[in-house]
């Protein structure tokens, strides 16, 4: 039996462009089974360390690394915020060892920033809709596993320096980072610490220009931010161990810098300039703790279990001017009163799995478990100390279990389960924000509206099933069916209540969102080959869809969306030694249900805030001894949205992102030279150029040349 990837221990000392994992079985902590990928009916990949590496020396992060390896990720939005970042169309569960790190039911979306990509070995990534790990993997799922124990005797670590600068090197763009990790082995026990301090700079677009900042939903760039990590294990016996992990990340915004509207018609993006915005700048805080106790045979089986706690607080930063949403003539005159909100979530759970052959009949592997999850989650106005979103508490209770029956020697695998989802969620009464009620025009009719709470509940069965035929090693084909749930965006949902007399309980717009996904796939790693198809399509009768209204603020909307795609990836190793090629595709069409009263009929395409573009990515890479280099292209290819209620002003022109890093091994540490967007390209994001048409403070650049040295050293 192997220990989940959270429980390894690893090599310590080793050079990450060389450690690609090599003779260890790979076993996916997010799919809950040690099983190899090739027997479960999904599509899986991992980015190994050595790219992740790679990729954050490029990109800066493990969210702009997932989205450039993954063709049917959404590009992100260089922001703070990932909303409206999807996989395969959907919002895909962000976890750490396991761990959620998403608030079901007020999103902040600042989910894919609560640790620094330093203390990652690896990401695992599940893709379409299931419920593996429980509430939120509409789209997938993003699980970040942490470094390992050392498995050497005595003291080990690793330091990492860079430096980041645009192609001009102006003054304010200049950002570096600052890295460490020590781990020591005695015996049985081991402990991990380290820290990371990241300084950006900010953003200059392919033009010289400064990008502009979202003062409310967060930056990355102007900011700085703090990560630590501790990993304390100990050894019970020979297959037996415990471990304790913590981290804390911290990202502040410094406040140097106010937006500048720019000009959607002349193509003039929003850009900067210095200046101190209003209040607090946006800020994202998370603390998280987590004890496990494995054990590889456990009664001839493999036991996991695991108890966890996690703590976020989000600041989202103020508008230069009022934000309409927060007004009350009772407490100042109307269009003068300023104030910002954060979000406060705890979380708290545990989860327990075994899995072995059963007894008599060793080709039936059967898992069982069950996951607990609380989760309270409030949303506070700070400068008035009012609430915006009531405190909302979540309990899932989750009892699952698994069959994977191998037959004609493992050549075919049938595979399938269940999980029953039992949800409450309980919100006390409460009364909306004032300018609730307000029409923009009367003054009376400022004041809000009182809103009985309620304790509604959710149940049901989630099943999952799929057929895989492996004829020979390294060729698989696989048909699958998997569900997953989440909760609508409550928060939105309930601070947007406008009418008198509403309760909770049986408010219709707090039921969970179920969505499905049924898959073809077929694989084939061999000799110099690897390369995959998978053909997919999913719906969901009460979607959650975000509207923009004029003032930014996005509500949610349920509504049947409908998604299909096509990913296609393929990889050769060339006939030079350490030399690849490889391209990936991804195709995808949505749609959803926009009459004023719904039918149940699709008749409108997905907008640019709920899908991502088609994308076609080529790559060429080198390793061999102490080199190793990589030149990749992403193309954004053009798309236009269809539909009664679709402005074709949010059509997309696509563009193109060529990126390049070359790394060596001197002997005292790597040196590495990275560039993003190598040739200063100008483009619009996409999340800009497809939302909010006549919104010219939201009207964002990309970033231009950005380049990256740095030197790592193992010891």
């Amino acid at each position: 039996m192997i220990q989940p990837a959270w429980a390894q221990t690893e090599p310590p000392g080793e050079d990450p462009a060389q450690d690609s994992g090599a003779g260890d079985e790979v076993v996916v902590t997010a799919a809950r089974s040690v099983l190899p990928p090739s027997a479960l009916p999904l599509t899986i990949d991992i980015i190994d360390k050595a790219t992740l590496d790679q990729q954050i020396a490029i990109s800066g992060s493990v969210t702009d690394a997932v989205s450039t390896l993954t063709p049917s990720f959404s590009p992100t939005r260089q922001k703070l915020s990932g909303a409206g970042e999807t996989l395969r169309g959907r919002s895909p569960l962000y976890a750490i060892n396991g761990i959620p790190q998403s608030t079901p039911l007020r999103d902040g979306s600042r989910d894919g920033f609560t640790i620094d990509g330093f203390f990652v070995d690896r990401v695992e990534l599940i893709y379409g809709s299931n419920a593996l790990q429980g509430i939120g993997g509409t789209g997938g799922i993003v699980n970040q596993v942490t470094v390992g124990a050392p498995r050497t005797e005595g003291l080990t670590g690793r330091v990492l320096l860079q430096g980041t600068a645009d192609s001009d090197f102006h003054k304010d763009g200049l950002g570096g980072k600052a890295a460490g990790l020590v781990q020591y082995k005695a015996g049985r026990f081991d402990a991990s610490v380290g820290a990371a301090y990241d300084r950006r700079g900010v953003f200059f677009d392919g033009e010289g220009r400064r990008i502009g900042l979202n003062l409310t939903q967060g930056e990355t760039q102007d900011s700085r931010s703090w990560s630590l990590f501790g990993r304390f294990g100990y050894e019970l016996g020979e297959t037996a161990r415990i471990d304790l992990i913590a981290s804390r990340f911290q990202l502040d915004g410094d406040g140097d810098f106010v937006a500048l509207p720019g000009n959607r018609a002349l193509g003039i993006p929003t850009s900067a300039v210095k200046g101190t915005p209003p209040g607090e700048p946006a800020a994202s805080r998370t603390e998280s703790l987590a004890l496990s106790l494995t054990d590889t045979s456990l009664w001839g089986g493999n036991f996991v279990s695991q108890i966890f706690w996690n703590r976020t607080h989000d600041t989202f930063g103020g508008e230069l001017a009022p934000i309409a949403t927060f007004q009350d003539p009772v407490i100042a005159p109307v269009g003068t009163l300023f104030d910002q909100s954060e979000n406060r979530s705890r979380k708290y759970g545990g989860k327990i799995s075994y899995e072995r052959g059963v007894p008599g009949f060793e080709a039936l592997t059967a898992i069982i478990g069950f996951d607990a999850l609380w989760d309270s989650t409030e949303q506070r106005l700070i400068a008035t100390d009012r609430i915006w979103v009531p405190p909302a508490d979540f309990r899932s209770l989750a009892p699952f279990g698994q069959l994977n029956l191998a037959l004609f020697d493992k050549k075919l695998r049938l595979a399938g389960g269940v999980r029953w989802e039992n949800v409450a969620i309980r919100i006390d009464d409460f009364h909306t924000l004032a300018s609730t009620t307000y029409d923009g025009r009367n003054p009376a009719t400022f004041g809000g509206v009182a809103v009985a709470g309620g304790r509604p509940t959710f149940q049901d069965a989630l099943l999952n099933g799929g057929v895989i035929v492996e004829p020979m090693p390294g060729i698989r084909a696989y048909v699958s069916y998997a569900e997953g749930f989440t909760m609508p965006d409550v928060g939105r949902i309930t601070r947007a209540i406008r009418d008198q007399g509403i309760s909770l309980d049986n408010y219709l717009d707090i039921s969970p969102i179920v969505s499905n996904n049924r898959e073809i796939g077929l694989e084939v790693k061999r000799g110099p080959l690897d390369a995959s198809v998978a053909y997919f399509w999913s719906s969901s009768d009460k979607g959650q869809l975000l509207i923009a209204r004029p003032d930014r603020i996005f509500d949610v909307q349920r509504l049947r969306t409908e998604i299909e795609g096509l990913e296609i990836n393929l990889g050769v190793a060339l006939p030079i030694p350490g030399a690849r090629v490889s391209i990936g595709y991804a195709h995808l069409d949505g749609r959803y249900d926009s009459d004023t009263v719904p039918d149940g009929k699709v008749d409108t395409d997905l907008d640019g805030t709920n899908i991502s573009p088609d994308r076609l990515n080529l790559a060429a890479s080198y390793v061999r001894g102490p080199l190793s280099a990589r030149l990749q292209t992403q193309f954004f290819l053009s798309r236009k949205f269809d539909g009664p209620k679709v402005d074709p002003r949010n059509d997309f022109g696509g563009y193109a992102i060529t990126d390049a890093t070359v790394r060596y091994e001197t002997g005292i540490g790597a040196i590495s030279l990275s560039a993003q967007n190598l040739f200063d390209k100008f483009y619009i994001d996409y999340s800009s150029d497809t939302r909010l048409p006549t919104d010219n403070l939201s009207y964002f650049a990309g970033r231009g040349r950005t380049i990256t040295l740095g030197w790592d050293y193992r010891f």
